[in-house]
């Protein structure tokens, strides 16, 4: 048993190399002539000193990671270890490249088992995410192949490998450290006789890496959510109905929010003075507000510098009703969205009709969706959204009693932790006695997250008081969501089982 004293994880030095020679010899007992020459380590820390990593216990090496950077579309996914290297020149290091390329890495014998390994593989990662990488790649060996190779392919030797049904150590341990294999690679280091001469592509993606900006624009990773609880009571015209919704919006740009979220159906208090005409009726004239209320939002995003989603609205389109929402961005631009699934009561009463469109909306904070109410309870809806980048999933909603309210609040939930995303949800609450078919409401605004360690154990990050007019204001990571796609305890959406079932849109 080795006594540690200390552990040191430093840049590797000039100095080092007569230690760095002995420890590859040592361990690459199979390749004895498999060492790099000194000449090629003042290259490589030349080019790249803080590729290349090595770890002492007690000052002396234990172990040793070098890489460099490469522009991979140069070489894709076929290449050999000759040419990856530039014959052993490491002049296909690129500063401007967008793959950390993993050159070596060994441990030596005597210090195995104290997973020093793992802190070479964390300390790439960590280079990787800090210098914006796409990611790391790298060809693994496979020494145990050669016990095998009468017998099977490469491929079924990587499979029987994932199903544990054969031990290679090496392979095991890259893929344990997330790194998982896109190819195999023949012929790829020359003298290697164990591996038969082949090779694993193995990868690794940097879920922090952003694509550099020909422009000057900012994505934001930390999102502020304001959600207006709205109270319906009535108002003598639209103009008064736009004060309020000014006062909320005023209130959560005052908190700095990036998203101002209002509920379904928000302004019909003002169905209240066609209280005398029928149902369909009223809920026209109601649509005929639509385009000034949209205008006059769109006017507040840019001079309250905050994006609006307007709720839901009553529209008319080509003579048919339809219920529909816009996101006001604060840049000036408004984008159009629909109510898929109508309810039964709302086609009975109303006459209203499905929408069509659904899609993601790019926004300064990242891609959302927006579904409205009823919509949430479709988990197709959302999961299509997903598959499209949605980080943040808006539901504005209207019920009427508990029952109707715990439809959403609970379907939303799922979504949230289905879909790996957000999920913002905000209705009505309060009485229209005269307004039809919206006499009470029911609503406890609320931001669901996924259920893991990053996240809140119940899945709520916030949530208003029932039934009480209020705002909610609620700070989401979106890095926070990258981590559980790839790390999480459970990973929902690459753990479909694709090759039993699928889910495609029909039409865009």
């Amino acid at each position: 048993m080795i006594e540690i004293e200390n552990i040191e994880l430093t840049y590797l030095n000039i100095d080092d190399y007569q230690q760095l020679k002995d420890a590859m010899i040592e361990s690459y007992t199979m390749m004895p002539e498999a060492y790099w020459k000194e000449k090629q380590i003042k290259t490589l820390i030349k080019k790249f000193p803080e590729g290349q990593a090595v770890i002492k216990i007690n000052n002396e090496l234990a172990g040793c990671a070098l890489s460099i950077i490469i522009d991979y579309k140069k070489f894709e996914n076929k290449h050999t270890y000759k040419e990856i290297t530039g014959n052993y020149t490491f002049n296909t290091h690129n500063p401007d490249g967008d793959i950390l390329y993993g050159i070596d890495v060994f441990i030596k014998p005597e210090f195995r088992g104290l997973r020093l390994g793992r802190r070479l593989y964390d300390y790439r990662k960590e280079l990787c995410e800090r210098l914006n990488l796409k990611g790391i790649a790298f060809g693994g060996r496979i020494p145990n192949y050669h016990k095998y190779s009468g017998s099977m392919t490469p491929k079924e030797y990587i499979e029987k490998v994932r199903r544990k049904e054969i031990n290679d150590p090496v392979l095991n341990f890259q893929v344990s450290n997330d790194f998982h294999p896109s190819k195999v690679l023949k012929n790829y280091l020359e003298g290697d006789e164990a591996s038969n001469d082949y090779a694993v592509l193995l990868e690794w993606d940097n879920i922090y890496y952003e694509q550099k900006q020909t422009k000057a624009s900012v994505s934001k990773k930390l999102v502020r959510l304001g959600l207006i609880q709205w109270q319906m009571r009535p108002y003598k015209n639209m103009d008064e109905l736009l004060q309020q919704a000014e006062f909320f919006i005023d209130a959560v740009s005052g908190y700095r929010s990036d998203f101002a979220l209002f509920p379904e159906f928000f302004d019909a208090p003002l169905m209240a003075d066609d209280n005398h005409l029928t149902e369909p009726e009223a809920i026209r004239n109601l649509a005929l507000h639509t385009p000034a209320i949209i205008q006059r939002f769109s006017e507040l995003a840019i001079s309250y510098n905050i994006n609006i989603i307007s709720g839901s609205l009553p529209e008319i389109k080509d003579n048919r009703l339809f219920n529909v929402g816009y996101l006001c961005r604060r840049d000036g631009t408004v984008e159009r969205y629909e109510k898929l699934h109508v309810t039964p009561d709302e086609v009975k009463v109303w006459g209203m009709e499905k929408g069509n469109k659904l899609q993601v909306f790019d926004t300064d904070c990242g891609k959302i969706g927006i579904l409205i109410c009823y919509d949430v309870e479709f988990p197709e809806l959302s999961r299509l959204l997903a598959d499209d980048g949605m980080d943040i999933l808006f539901v504005p909603f209207l019920t009427d009693t508990q029952n109707g309210y715990s439809r959403v609040r609970y379907c939303a939930q799922a979504r949230a932790i289905e879909n790996e995303c957000y999920v913002a949800i905000a209705g009505s609450v309060g009485n229209l006695p005269k307004v039809h078919n919206m006499d009470i409401n029911y609503a406890q605004s609320m931001v669901f997250t996924p259920c893991d360690f990053a996240f809140p154990a119940n899945g709520i990050k916030a949530e208003a008081t029932p039934n009480t007019e209020m705002i909610v204001i609620a700070d989401l990571d979106i890095d926070l969501l990258r981590e559980l796609n790839q790390f999480g305890s459970v990973r929902n959406l690459r753990d479909r089982r694709k090759d039993i079932y699928e889910l495609k849109m029909l039409n865009k």
